[in-house]
């Protein structure tokens, strides 16, 4: 089975272009940021994974993402290689999106605060003030 889940933010905005001929396709480029689990020297550090994705999916990335949003991507992992002009044989690995969904809200992406009743990063939710008057018990 080849099956990835990545959650991360986009590098820069994603790099579309559409194949030539009767039936042209949609084919978005981008680098997912995806943040290491566990830092080393008490550093955070992150990958960068290439992912592409072609038709729906790139008019969708297109259209909606952009540098610094976090999403979230399932797909699969593809490997390949060419002969750079150089004459130097270049491998390459990808990850070819089959689904993606933003990762936060529109807020959060904004830098605002969250919006009430999301999860925080200890996740519990965020209760709004003044609730606690409200509450049909106590």
């Amino acid at each position: 089975m080849n099956k990835v889940i990545l959650m991360g933010r986009l590098t820069r905005d994603p790099e579309i272009r559409y194949s030539q001929g009767e039936n042209a396709m949609a084919i978005a480029r981008y680098t997912l940021a995806v943040d290491r689990r566990f830092a080393k020297n008490e550093q955070q550090s992150a990958d960068f994974i290439s992912c592409v994705c072609f038709n729906k999916s790139a008019e969708f990335a297109e259209k909606y993402l952009h540098q610094g949003i976090k999403i979230c991507i399932t797909g699969r992992i593809q490997t390949g290689s060419y002969t750079n002009k150089d004459g130097v044989k270049v491998y390459t690995t990808e990850v070819v999106v089959e689904d993606q969904e933003f990762a936060e809200s529109k807020k959060a992406q904004e830098g605002s605060r969250p919006e009430p009743g999301a999860a925080s990063s200890d996740g519990f939710m965020n209760i709004p003030e003044g609730v606690e008057d409200e509450l049909p018990f106590t």
